[in-house]
């Protein structure tokens, strides 16, 4: 409470005033200033009357210096661009301060005239700031405990001297998140844009910026903050390596390493064998290194307090040593190679052993005849030449005349040693007869 006494021509009067609004206020240099007040008339000799006119008057630095007087809502001109737009009536002084610059930094006093009523705010003075550079915005998001899958809610707020031209915000998430200007419990305002996102490992030092541009007269101010995220998962690209890679000589040093990213980081590695009974554990950690004997199929698998992740399989392989469906692959191969090759001699081997057949035919009206011998103690294969005659000879001759054709054939026959072959006559004078010469 501050008793005032002013001493105006014909009128004495004491009276109290208390306003309630921010003691410090900001603003950007080029903008406006949006200044939340009510007030509160403490009567004293006079009486504070809401029926007739109230006036609303704001000094500057020095309220008893009537010079200091820079605005007063019962004139339409005024040496400063401010407007009361709260209603009088209503106890509601709150003040449009527009097109600020640094001339205007100062502290600035209420004064309310109504009849004989007059005060002013003497304990209640608003200090006024005007900066040239922008308030950073806020990024409002719980950074504790953060875990892949979960769901949260990222708000970036920033501070609203002026509602009627707030900041425009930015972000590197959503682009189409809506921008809303909130008023604040004390009168002042907050333009924030919000988004929801499920976090993932790649949430994991990722950076949330964002970015407020206010506008000013000649242009805009612009600040932006930045957060980092840390966020735990789960292992991920978890791989494994063999080394030496390729076919490697049986008895050789063979080294196997798993990697995998996680967070927290890493419990335990352990590596996995594929068998014919299914997968078998062999060892634990991050490297397994054991003399190859045989070939087979191995992965590993890391694991950490939020679950674990297998690697893709590794296949080594021994120099000489054929594993899996290839080798019984190469042995049906070469099976049947075989078997074809004896097919191919037992065919060749049965046709040579079958005798050699040849028939010959002789014109119409033509006869042949051939004379084979044989005996069962031995045989002899012979050649002979054989001439067929197409004459008739005669009966009382000792000589055989040949007829005007004849035709001479080779032909395999089988003769006895005993036995000589002879011209066989027959009766029929178109018999033909065979000479058979023995070689």
């Amino acid at each position: 409470m501050l008793l005032g006494v002013f001493f105006l021509p014909g009128v004495v009067v004491t009276t109290n005033l208390r306003i309630n609004a921010s003691k410090e206020m900001e603003t950007l240099s080029g903008s406006c200033l949006h200044i939340p007040c009510t007030f509160e008339a403490i009567e004293g000799d006079a009486s504070f009357n809401n029926s007739i006119e109230i006036i609303g008057i704001w000094y500057k630095n020095d309220h008893k210096n009537v010079n200091n007087l820079v605005f007063d809502s019962s004139k339409s001109v005024n040496a400063y661009p401010m407007n009361i737009t709260g209603i009088l009536k209503k106890n509601d002084c709150t003040t449009l301060f527009s097109d600020l610059n640094t001339s205007h930094q100062d502290k600035y006093y209420f004064r309310i005239e109504n009849g004989k009523f007059k005060a002013t705010a003497d304990c209640d003075p608003i200090q006024i700031k005007v900066k040239d550079s922008a308030w950073k915005p806020n990024i409002a998001i719980d950074l504790t405990n953060l875990k892949e899958h979960q769901s949260v809610t990222v708000t970036c707020s920033a501070f609203t001297p002026c509602p009627h031209s707030p900041p425009e915000l930015t972000w590197n998430l959503q682009q189409d998140s809506l921008r809303q200007t909130e008023k604040n419990t004390d009168g002042t305002f907050t333009t924030k844009i919000q988004e929801n996102i499920t976090l993932s490992d790649t949430h994991d030092g990722y950076n949330i910026r964002c970015s407020a541009r206010y506008p000013v007269k000649g242009g805009n101010r612009t600040a932006e903050t930045e957060v980092t995220l840390s966020v735990s998962y789960a292992p991920r690209n978890t791989s494994a390596s063999i080394s030496p890679s390729g076919l490697v000589s049986a008895g050789s040093r063979v080294e196997l390493s798993c990697s995998s990213r996680a967070k927290p980081p890493i419990r335990s590695f352990t590596w996995f064998r594929i068998s014919e009974h299914g997968a078998m554990n062999v060892s634990v950690g991050q490297d397994y290194s054991f003399n190859a004997t045989e070939g087979g199929d191995y992965y590993c698998e890391a694991t950490n307090d939020l679950g674990n992740q297998k690697s893709s399989v590794r296949f080594l392989r021994i120099k000489g040593i054929l594993n899996g469906h290839l080798f019984w692959l190469i042995i049906a191969l070469a099976i049947g190679l075989l078997v074809l090759i004896f097919l191919v001699i037992y065919v060749r081997c049965f046709k040579s052993k079958q005798p050699t057949h040849q028939q010959t035919q002789t014109p119409a009206g033509e006869e042949a005849a051939v004379q084979t011998l044989s005996t069962a103690a031995a045989e002899e294969l012979q050649y002979g030449e054989v001439t067929f005659f197409k004459g008739k000879p005669e009966a009382s001759s000792t000589s055989v005349e040949y007829g005007k054709q004849e035709e001479t054939v080779y032909a395999h026959v089988k003769v006895s040693k005993s036995r000589k072959c002879s011209t066989h006559t027959t009766d029929s004078p178109d018999d033909i007869y065979a000479q058979v010469k023995k070689k």
